[in-house]
């Protein structure tokens, strides 16, 4: 059983999941800041360094999704540029919301919709 994803810290604008059904394909996501994340032969290694937490990525494909998810609009649009097909999406999907589920991906929160500092105007 795995430990609940801690909450953002002041200041820190992106959105941790604290459920895997609150995955949103339409949103854009990226590999939580606090993550490095480090390639291995068999896949890569993901650390968070807020939570300690280590996870193994064993798939090439979810790698690569994972480090492009910065490069689009949505989740959604990383897995069309993977290439996943309608029959393998189950597979990617699970892998996405166990991670948005820990805290490794979060939601990429566009600079307009983050809160301004009190005093500050736009």
């Amino acid at each position: 059983m795995s430990s609940p994803a801690s909450a953002p810290a002041i200041g820190d604008h992106r959105e941790v999941v604290a459920d895997a059904g609150a995955l949103d394909l339409t949103q854009p996501w990226e590999l939580n800041p606090k993550v490095a994340l480090r390639p291995e032969p068999f896949g890569a290694l993901l650390y968070h360094f807020g939570t300690r937490k280590l996870s193994f990525l064993k798939n090439l494909t979810v790698v690569g999704i994972v480090q492009s998810l910065r490069d689009h609009a949505s989740a959604e649009a990383a897995l069309s540029a993977a290439g996943i097909t309608a029959a393998q999406r189950p597979l990617y999907l699970q892998a996405l919301e166990a991670l948005a589920a820990s805290g490794m991906i979060v939601r990429r929160v566009a600079a307009s919709e983050q809160p301004q500092p009190q005093g500050v105007s736009r």
